[in-house]
């Protein structure tokens, strides 16, 4: 019950927001028809094009009618343009995977060479050059 009083009065004040929202929009319109008239005609005229370019506009061309050459070309900067987007996506990414092995690479070489350099620190013979490196077989 409590429910339904609740949205009574939310629709009753809706209700009452809206017809002073009315009154306020009527009232801040002036009733002029002098140079606000002339203005808003300039607007309009800059923003809304002529009827039979509307027209044109928003006709249908047909399935098998041939496409015009500013539709020709839109659709081929778009793809061209769809196709340079790839390509830079592309490049980013082989970038990204090149310097990633190549930090990879560079850190197992930096490893091996640790590796290789503890191992000639622990047979080092004490001889210089090691006597490990300069063996002559007989």
């Amino acid at each position: 019950m409590v429910w339904r009083q609740l949205l009574l009065v939310a629709c009753f004040s809706a209700a009452v927001l809206l017809c002073m929202l009315q009154e306020g929009t009527s009232a801040s319109v002036g009733t002029g028809q002098g140079a606000g008239q002339e203005a808003q005609d300039g607007v309009e005229q800059k923003i809304f094009i002529q009827e039979s370019d509307a027209s044109n506009f928003l006709k249908k061309r047909g399935k098998r009618s041939p496409k015009s050459r500013d539709e020709v070309n839109a659709e081929n900067r778009q793809k061209l343009r769809a196709d340079e987007l790839r390509r830079e996506y592309h490049e980013e990414q082989r970038n990204e995977f090149e310097n990633f092995v190549e930090e990879q690479n560079d850190e197992q070489e930096e490893r091996n060479r640790e590796a290789i350099e503890q191992w000639r620190q622990w047979h080092y013979d004490g001889l210089y050059p090691s006597y490990l490196y300069n063996r002559h077989h007989i």
